[in-house]
């Protein structure tokens, strides 16, 4: 383990509270927010340290959902999308509730099954300016319902659906 400031040391892995489930630097994560009617915040953790007092913090890469960026949730959005911002904080290990996948857009079409542990991402999200990157991608439109346990929103079309492709660049 590398030393940090102040005696602090760096953390190989955590293991969430109440489960054996361990958490390591890269991994994504479900923390409690301090509003339970809120879902939780989703975020990828970029380094861990014990903070001296027998305790571990986790600094956090932060997603957002689209309702809690510029704009809004809009029509095209999926129902598991969420936007890797450039949003960084410190915050105790306790919070953390779970671990979890962010997929590719690409990747997460090809899910078989979709659990509620599955998000994905296909924008970068600048919190101050609330710019995104890219600004233009394929959106699709689809007509049909959605499939009990298969994936939510724009990646429907792996289910043998005809899409609408349609282009928006309107964040």
């Amino acid at each position: 383990m590398a030393k940090t400031k102040q005696g602090k040391r760096d953390v190989d892995a955590y293991t969430i509270k109440g489960t054996n489930k361990v958490v390591r630097v890269g991994d994504c994560v479900l923390l409690r927010p301090a509003d339970t009617d809120k879902p939780p915040y989703v975020a990828r953790v970029e380094r861990m340290e014990s903070d001296g007092r027998g305790g571990v913090r986790v600094r956090c890469r932060w997603y957002y959902r689209p309702e809690e960026a510029k704009g809004g949730r809009r029509p095209f959005h999926g129902a598991k999308e969420l936007f890797l911002s450039d949003h960084f904080d410190t915050q105790s290990a306790h919070t953390i509730e779970d671990k979890c996948i962010v997929h590719s857009f690409k990747n997460y079409t090809k899910l078989d099954n979709v659990g509620p542990e599955d998000f994905y991402c296909r924008f970068d999200y600048k919190a101050a300016t609330g710019a995104f990157t890219p600004d233009r991608v394929a959106i699709l439109q689809v007509r049909d319902a959605v499939q009990p346990g298969r994936p939510h929103g724009p990646v429907r079309r792996m289910q043998g659906l005809v899409p609408s492709i349609l282009y928006g660049n309107d964040h």
